[in-house]
């Protein structure tokens, strides 16, 4: 795989690291994928200045001083950050590296390592995060057009969901046809689907 994107990639690694030569490195790498960097020398300072605001990967050394890179893992799973994780270490052992795999990091990389498989892996984990935040903007944009349905339109979103015909809805709720016809139309309009089929993708 070529060190160049084949786009810009609107995402941000994130390093965190006591070796300014692994941070010019990687942040090097990162700019030869077309993607933003922000580095901090400690664990303590990141949680301090870390915000998600878009895709990124968090590229971590596993040994600094106070925090270590897996007690800012656990911290970050236990706040419920979903960010990629790529370890690297200079001191690695067999159950550190598994222990950093089962709490979720994608991968983990032993000092001195190949900078082409580092790039690689960041690419991967930019790709996975960017998927989440992607169905995390649809799961709110969904709840925001659902929001927006009055009362009415939400009971007869409901009928149709249960497969209800626009009949049945009207027996149903003692309303003419064509009232309901109205209220489905508003109802799919607002929600910008076309179909019971888009509706209940929407609503999954």
């Amino acid at each position: 795989m070529s060190l160049v994107a084949d786009k810009p990639v609107a995402a941000t690694v994130f390093i965190v690291d006591d070796d300014p030569a692994v941070i010019t490195l990687v942040t090097e790498l990162a700019g030869a994928i077309g993607l933003k960097a922000q580095a901090w020398p400690s664990a303590e300072v990141f949680l301090a200045a870390y915000a998600p605001t878009g895709p990124g990967c968090l590229v971590l050394d596993v040994r600094m001083p106070g925090m270590s890179g897996l007690q800012l893992q656990k911290e970050l799973a236990q706040q419920g950050a979903t960010l990629p994780i790529i370890l690297i270490t200079g001191h690695a052992d067999v159950r550190m590296a598994v222990e950093a795999m089962k709490a979720g990091a994608l991968e983990f990389f032993e000092k001195p390592f190949r900078p082409q498989e580092l790039c690689d892996k960041i690419q991967e984990a930019i790709k996975l995060d960017r998927d989440v935040w992607q169905r995390r903007k649809e799961r709110e944009d969904a709840e925001s057009r659902i929001g927006s349905l009055t009362p009415a339109e939400r009971e007869v979103m409901q009928s149709i969901v249960d497969g209800k015909t626009n009949r049945e809805i009207a027996a149903e709720l003692d309303l003419s046809l064509r009232a309901v016809e109205d209220r489905r139309a508003r109802m799919m309009k607002r929600l910008q689907v076309e179909s019971r089929a888009e509706l209940l993708k929407l609503l999954k």
